[in-house]
This record gives structure tokens, sequence and C-alpha cells, in this order.
């Protein structure tokens, strides 16, 4: 290692020397970042025990929009129609229940879905009279039936979602995603969450774990406050620019001093990267976050104008805006799809509120030209039974459900898997967790068997150890 020292004492470095020396540091994030503003990310630097991943295949899309419906949809009551179930309304379920049911004295005989269901489009696909607005765009969604993972309970399957793990602290995809492709804007975050639950799971949902913690999420609001009120938080300092700058600038030598004597330290050099990165989000972040200057049919598009719809629809809105600036992912947060009683009604309010703002969403990536190069996620962390819980609602189900997918990359009017005939178990063409998680990595232009990270002496990845790349949903 090139000395550091003068007549024993030490000395300042200058801003090449200390890249030079700190190689398992901020060189490595540096390079890693201004590549992937060229989209070509490579370094040779390490971050912590692992070194740095490169992009493995063509990558089909830019950027993820997540739009998470926390506590679980129903799919019998949205994309999957059941015509048997419609039949044996009533009867009891004609092959044995799994044995862990998340509340088994609540579980009765089987429900008819109250909605009507219709064919759409050219594609034909199926959906519910719950999603007028969306119809007209299921051309554009690629359905799959078939999804399924491992927990019934709303935390681990959450967990299980956001990491690939429902057990164990692990990064988030979206984290997994930035460490892999860095960012495309250096004055913003790749990762960030809106209006995201703090119960089940919580921060872990979208934190960094042990990868650097430049690459965790930043959220912006939580789900207890309106979105209209979502603000990261101390983005407006009383603290002029110049202040600020001067103070950074001090902390930075105090650390390069302190890493001369102790050698590299990820967790300090992310939290100075971090501090860099939040000045730098002053002037960014403020002007995307405020939407005055959409015009008023942009307001209508997305249904701000309605006071049922403009929660998400404001959620979408800042979506669309921070992904054509150059974040990564982004991911809207829907709360209150948890229907264990008056799932009619509940399931009316909660498909009203969201309905016109995702139509909104994907017409304005559409026409913006967006689409192609935008991979837009729905879905939660499981479905329904279609067995009747206290009479009129429906308990969990992760063996069995639908989540879709939308733009660039995936096969349009898609209908992909199958559950059984009353919609309980996926029975053909099965998607894991970890097969969409391969998936959507592969579509971004990443192996999922080798974007890894080395933690405590073993390698750790997305998928841990199972997961494939479902190809009959890719162009």
């Amino acid at each position: 290692m090139k000395s550091l020292t003068c007549n024993k004492k030490i000395r300042a470095l200058s801003r090449r020397e200390l890249l030079e020396t700190m190689g398992a540091g901020f060189g490595g994030l540096a390079l890693s970042a201004l590549l992937a503003e060229q989209d070509a990310v490579a370094s040779s630097e390490n971050h912590g025990e692992s070194e740095t991943p490169l992009p493995l295949v063509s990558p089909r899309v830019k950027r993820v929009i997540m739009l998470f419906m926390f506590g679980g949809p129903s799919h019998i009551d949205s994309f999957d129609p059941k015509p048997r179930l419609t039949r044996d309304d009533g009867k009891p379920l004609p092959f044995d229940p799994p044995r862990v049911l998340s509340f088994p004295l609540r579980h009765g005989n089987m429900v008819r879905s109250p909605f009507q269901f219709q064919q759409h489009g050219q594609s034909g696909a199926w959906v519910s009279e719950l999603f007028p607005e969306l119809a007209r765009h299921v051309d554009k969604l690629c359905i799959i039936n078939s999804v399924h993972c491992s927990n019934s309970r709303h935390g681990g399957a959450v967990l299980e979602w956001h990491t690939g793990s429902d057990t164990f602290i692990r990064p988030s995809m979206g984290s997994w995603l930035t460490y892999g492709l860095g960012t495309e804007n250096q004055n913003l975050p790749g990762y960030l969450t809106i209006c995201q639950s703090l119960s089940q799971g919580g921060a872990n949902n979208f934190g960094s774990a042990f990868l650097p913690a430049v690459f965790q999420g930043t959220p912006i609001g939580n789900n207890g406050i309106p979105t209209k009120e979502a603000k990261i938080p101390f983005i407006e300092s009383r603290i002029s620019s110049r202040q600020q700058r001067v103070e950074l600038d001090m902390l930075r030598r105090l650390t390069e001093h302190h890493l001369v004597q102790t050698g590299p330290d990820s967790d300090l050099e992310s939290r100075i990267e971090n501090f860099e990165l939040a000045f730098r989000m002053q002037t960014a972040v403020p002007d995307i976050q405020e939407l005055s200057d959409e015009t008023e049919r942009t307001f209508q598009l997305y249904g701000i104008d309605d006071p049922v719809t403009e929660d998400f629809g404001r959620q979408c809105l800042m979506a669309r805006r921070f992904s054509e600036k150059g974040v990564r992912f982004v991911q809207c947060n829907s709360n209150g799809w948890d229907h264990h009683s008056d799932l009619k009604n509940n399931m009316e309010n909660m498909c009203q509120s969201i309905d016109r703002p995702i139509s909104g969403l994907l017409q304005d990536l559409q026409q913006r030209g967006l689409l192609e190069e935008t991979l837009v996620i729905w879905g939660g962390e499981f479905g329904r039974t279609p067995t009747a819980e206290n009479a009129n609602g429906r308990d969990h189900n992760p063996h069995g459900f639908t989540m879709w997918l939308a733009g660039g990359g995936v096969q349009p009017g898609l209908v992909y898997g199958k559950t059984d005939d009353y919609g309980y178990y996926a029975v053909e063409d099965k998607v894991h967790f970890h097969d969409l998680h391969a998936t959507i990595l592969h579509m971004m232009g990443l192996d999922h068997e080798k974007l890894v990270y080395r933690y405590s002496g073993r390698d750790f990845r997305l998928t841990d150890v199972y997961g494939r790349v479902v190809h009959e949903i890719l162009v």
C-alpha cells in the first residue's frame, strides 16, 4: 500500500490519492454510478466484502414502478374468474384446504364472487367490473394467474415479496437493483417508496440490510399520512447551501483522516455518501414533488381531481415524474386490502381508489414514450381464499393468486398460468416470488444467479438458491 505518512505525521490527501487508496470504497461507488449514467455499469472495485456486479444480459427495461397492494387483493374477484365457484356457491370445499390456515375457526364454505367479469381487448382477457378504466388497457398487461409464495401471514409474505426471504433480514429488491445498476441521476436516490406501511416488516421492506447503506430505499411519507403531505424529511433546510457545503467538506476531511488510520469502512463511507446525496437532493426533489406545473388534463387523467382517487393518483403521478428523472425503482403503496369481512364493499372502495390512477399512469407512460423502457408491476403479498371467512370475507391465500406486469420486455395481452377451478392453488405454469424476482432482474440486465454479495463468508443473492427466469412471458 502507498505510504500515507511524512515525518511520522499524517498529511492531507488529494482526492486522487484518496480514491487510489480506498480501492474498496468510494472508488467503486463513484465508478459504478458514473458508468450507470452511460448505461454501461462496470467496476473492478469492491463494496466491503463483495465485488460490484456487472449487467450480464441485454436489458429490456431501465426502471421499475411497483404498485403494491398491501393486505392481499382477491384474485378471484379481480382477474381470475371462477365459474365453478359461482356454481358451487355455499358448498363445502371439495378437497382438503391447506394444513395451515390463518384463521381456521372462521373457515366456511365456498363463496362466489359478487362481481361480474367480462372479456376485454383483442386478447380477450377477463377483468372484473371493479376495474372499468384498467380494462381499457388490458392488451398492455401480462396477467400471471399462477403466482404463489411461502407464507400465509402478512409480515412474512410482505417481506418475502420485498426481500426474497420471509424469515431473515435481507436486502430489498430495489436495493439489489440499485446495487447492480447504480443510479441514472446523481441528484436523486436510486430507490424511492411512497407512503409505505411501517407495519409487517416496516423499514426492512425497503432496507439494504448488509448491502452498503447508499442502496437502501428512501421513503416519502408513510401510510399514516395523505400523499399530498408526504415529503422526504428535512428536504428543505434553513441553512444556506454554502454553509452546508463547508460543513460537508469538513466532515469529509475528518472521515478521510479517520479512514487513513483504520482502513476502508463501508458503513462510514456510505453514511458520508448519503450526506452528499441528501445535499444534492435539496435542489432536485422539491421541484419533482411539486405537481403545480402539471396540466389540469394530467390531474384528471390520474384522478387527482376526485377525492376518491386523489391520494393514489398523486402517488402514480410522482412515480412517473421520478422515473422520468432517472430513479431506478419507485414503489407506490395502496394500503387496506385485508378483507376478512365485508368483501364486497371493501373491494369496491379499494378498486375505485386505484383504477383510474393506474389507468392514467399506463396511458401517460405510453404517451411519453416511457412505457417501453419501464416495467410496471401490480400485486400484493398474496391472494384470498375461495371459501368464506366471517360469512362475507376471504382469508389469506399464498397458494395461488394474480399479479400483472406491463411495459417493455413482457408479452402484452398475455394471460399466463392457472389456478384450480376454485382459485385455491396454482396448478399450471406456477410462478413463485423467486421466479418473478429472477425475471425482473433479467429484464433489467442482471443475472439473478450472479448478482451476489459476500457477507459473513457466504454469497447472498435476492433469489437465494431458488428462482428461474420465466422466459414464457417475455417478448
